[in-house]
């Protein structure tokens, strides 16, 4: 008996040893990455949090501790308040937008019988391209004397905007931009997701009674598309609410802050100011945003997704 427990006992040790050294192997393994995240992702979010309850700038011998003065002087800060209305206006006309119409164009070409990887590239083409050297373009486009988009407008007789140089229209204007640069990245996710969808399922739908296009769309296509939407949704949300590029690029923020949003101002307090201190406050109460953003996001809309 004793020498059938041993032989039992054996199989056992051996099993556990080997689990062991799989487990030393895996984490050997992720140890690159496991060093890379804490020393670019951990630490500066630490060092973030331990700078916004300071007053230091850049450039000084010395700073102290402060509490929470940064974060009682933001809500009082014009600039900040200013710049988190227009990025919730930025983001409320471009995400949708992008969403939409990414939505849109990746389903023609799905239909598209012949030229889809034309068109796949017409349309990405913007997501490749640098926004700083796209600027050139855009400002030509919405110059308010020799732009092609005013003279379209004079045709028809009303009035040419200064579309990047007035207080009214210049965030709206980066919003048609931040949509124009941002269907492409959507289009390519949604044709991801389309490709994935079983024909037989519209054919079934079909059968069903599901005739119409708009019928198999609403029974079909946006259910099994429930994943994807909500990536793309998330996805959208975040690119708009960190845009930086077009709004430095240009307009630097103006007219008056009329385009200044939340990233640039951070920017501005952090490495133009050099108060590094309450810029990472802001940093702080900028991640505190999306951070709710995405779990009421997740809370609400993951409940309606369909895996």
């Amino acid at each position: 008996m004793a020498s059938i427990a041993a032989g039992e006992i054996r199989p056992i040790a051996s099993a556990a040893k080997h689990e062991r050294r799989e487990a030393q192997t895996a984490w050997l393994l992720a140890l690159p990455a496991i060093i890379l995240i804490l020393l670019f992702v951990l630490l500066p979010i630490v060092a973030v949090l331990v700078l916004g309850f300071t007053d230091f700038e850049l450039g000084a011998g010395k700073f102290r501790f402060v509490g929470f003065e940064n974060y009682a002087e933001l809500f009082t800060d014009r600039t900040f308040r200013k710049s988190l209305w227009n990025t919730t206006v930025y983001t409320a006309i471009v995400a949708p937008a992008s969403i939409s119409l990414g939505l849109g164009v990746a389903m023609l070409i799905e239909s598209e019988g012949w030229g889809k990887s034309v068109f796949r590239t017409a349309y990405f083409l913007p997501v490749v391209s640098l926004i700083v050297a796209m600027a050139t373009v855009w400002q030509y486009l919405f110059h308010p004397t020799i732009g092609p988009i005013n003279a379209l407008i004079g045709l028809v007789g009303l009035p040419k905007p200064n579309w990047l140089g007035s207080s009214t229209t210049a965030l709206y204007s980066l919003s048609i931009i931040g949509v124009w640069q941002t269907v492409g990245f959507n289009m390519v996710l949604f044709l991801a997701g389309l490709t994935a969808i079983p024909r037989e399922l519209y054919a079934a739908a079909e059968i069903d009674g599901a005739k119409s296009p708009l019928d198999r769309f609403l029974l079909v296509t946006w259910p099994m598309l429930g994943p994807t939407a909500l990536f793309v949704t998330t996805i959208s949300i975040i690119n708009a609410v960190k845009t930086f590029e077009t709004v430095k690029t240009l307009t630097d923020g103006g007219p008056n802050h009329a385009s200044e949003v939340l990233l640039f101002t951070i920017y501005q307090e952090g490495f133009v100011y050099m108060k590094v201190g309450y810029a990472s406050a802001m940093t702080v109460v900028f991640l505190a945003i999306l951070v709710v953003m995405m779990f009421l996001q997740y809370r609400f809309l993951d409940r309606r997704v369909h895996y």
